[in-house]
């Protein structure tokens, strides 16, 4: 019949503001007193009628993926070896992806060579014209920019409040996982650590380090040292043979005999291949 879809609405929107009344005549004062914490009841899925957010004392839980102004992760203080270290490398992709083209990067230097560090000397972002599309957080390469979930930024003076330099912009990788734990786990997994690139490639040297050169104890230390100096007089051409491959080696760890046998080997392969091409070596 014509005209039944308007009468259906009309009905629900009527029923709609019976129970918004019938709702707050059930609670009475207790709905928005604040003795009472009941504001998950009221924002949950049982709740009926109007709610009215008592803003700021009361605010609703943004999603983990809301995506507000950018902000550098930085290692938390309490790191056993990159304490407050920048995880941002200074590359310059998120600069250039920036469709706004707000982010402006000052790479370090280091003081003595005048060569470029992997560090940030500065960073500043014009929150006014960043439009929080969350371009430079997709593709920064070391997982070093996110997205904010703080909205409150307004103020009176937009020289000094509105351009965050990289005192304002670092915040401790600990406060991205507690706002995004969700998308902390996924790149973790794509990562394969939770730490930064290089921190992860400065501990595998360091275990594979460990592994090639075992801790002994103090008090063997004498008899090996004599062990090894009869063993260098007995034989001394064993001092030159490549040293046993140790499991989880890897090319930084080996010693230098290991590095010339390695070497030998490419070269003899080398000079195989170009005997069979028929070319001179």
């Amino acid at each position: 019949m014509y005209g039944t879809g308007l009468a259906k609405g009309l009905l629900l929107t009527l029923r709609h503001f019976v129970e918004s009344y019938a709702d707050d005549i059930r609670y009475g004062f207790r709905k928005y007193h604040h003795s009472t914490d009941n504001f998950a009841i009221r924002q949950g899925t049982k709740t009926k009628g109007v709610i009215t957010v008592q803003y700021p004392d009361e605010k609703v839980a943004v999603p983990e993926r809301f995506r507000f102004l950018p902000f550098l992760i930085v290692e938390d203080e309490d790191h056993p070896t990159r304490a407050g270290k920048d995880w941002c490398t200074s590359c310059g992709i998120c600069a250039k992806v920036c469709p706004p083209q707000c982010i402006w990067i000052v790479r370090g230097s280091d003081p003595n060579t005048g060569r470029p560090v992997p560090d940030p000397e500065a960073f500043f972002i014009d929150i006014d014209i960043c439009m929080n599309c969350g371009y430079c957080a997709e593709y920064c390469p070391f997982d070093a920019i996110k997205m904010d979930h703080d909205y409150e930024l307004a103020s009176y003076n937009r020289t000094t409040h509105h351009i965050h330099d990289k005192k304002r912009l670092s915040k401790p990788n600990s406060y991205w996982r507690g706002i995004a734990p969700t998308r902390a786990y996924e790149e973790m997994l794509a990562r394969g650590t939770w730490e930064h690139k290089d921190a992860a490639k400065e501990a595998r040297r360091g275990t594979a380090s460990s592994r090639s050169q075992p801790p002994r104890p103090a008090s063997a230390q004498p008899a090996v040292a004599e062990a090894a100096a009869a063993s260098e007089a007995s034989a001394p051409a064993e001092a030159t043979a490549p040293a046993p491959s140790v499991e989880g080696a890897t090319p930084w760890s080996e010693d230098d005999a290991k590095r010339e046998e390695r070497r030998r080997k490419a070269l003899e392969r080398k000079a195989r291949r170009a005997a069979k091409r028929g070319t001179a070596f």
